[in-house]
């Protein structure tokens, strides 16, 4: 998946740069490709983040983090995947430790305009508590598609046939299945979790 520019016309493709990244013995040739790829998709991390923040300082902010996070973690990136996925990951995970709410459990109707998820004053602090929870079963109990699936929809508020076009979501039901099943895994997850049955919402 890449919302960034594409390279210019015959400079290498990510794949060229990763390999470079991965094989080249020359430490300034691996710093060099792992800058070249930081820049390609700078202003697509912004605007994954904007879309997350709604704040032009905030985004700028959490962009930064990721820049600096996925800089550090460059070597251990493996090319099992596109750099641009696991980039959006890196992003997204960062975006969900900086989140105050997550609400994806609840029953309501998958439509194409969630309700403000916002919590009341009073219930702040069992929201924070609930959360820290929640964020460990989704990194603990779903593959990556349904991880970048959940964030889509309830961060960035992305319409559901637009998340199933841009992680390639193939079938009938295509994402919104895809959407039902984290739920579904996460409320399960959930209900393991709390012996008493208690349930996360």
């Amino acid at each position: 998946m890449s919302r960034s520019s594409n390279p210019a016309e015959g400079s290498p493709g990510d794949a060229d740069l990763v390999r470079v990244l991965r094989e080249s013995s020359d430490p300034d040739r691996r710093r060099q490709a792992a800058s070249e790829l930081l820049m390609r998709y700078r202003e697509a991390v912004y605007a994954w983040c904007y879309r997350y923040a709604r704040s032009h300082d905030r985004a700028l902010d959490l962009s930064q983090d990721v820049m600096v996070i996925a800089w550090r973690r460059m070597q251990h990136f493996e090319g099992r995947s596109k750099f641009s996925s696991w980039l959006f990951s890196v992003t997204r995970n960062r975006c969900i430790d900086a989140s105050r709410r997550l609400d994806v459990m609840s029953e309501e109707p998958i439509v194409d305009d969630p309700p403000d998820p916002s919590p009341a004053p009073d219930e702040a602090l069992a929201a924070e508590e609930r959360e820290v929870i929640l964020l460990d079963l989704i990194r603990s109990e779903l593959d990556a598609v349904e991880q970048d699936a959940v964030y889509l929809r309830y961060f960035e508020r992305m319409p559901v046939e637009d998340i199933g076009a841009l992680l390639q979501i193939e079938g009938a039901s295509g994402a919104r299945a895809v959407l039902q099943r984290a739920r579904r895994k996460l409320r399960e997850a959930a209900h393991r979790r709390f012996k008493d049955g208690g349930e996360l919402r």
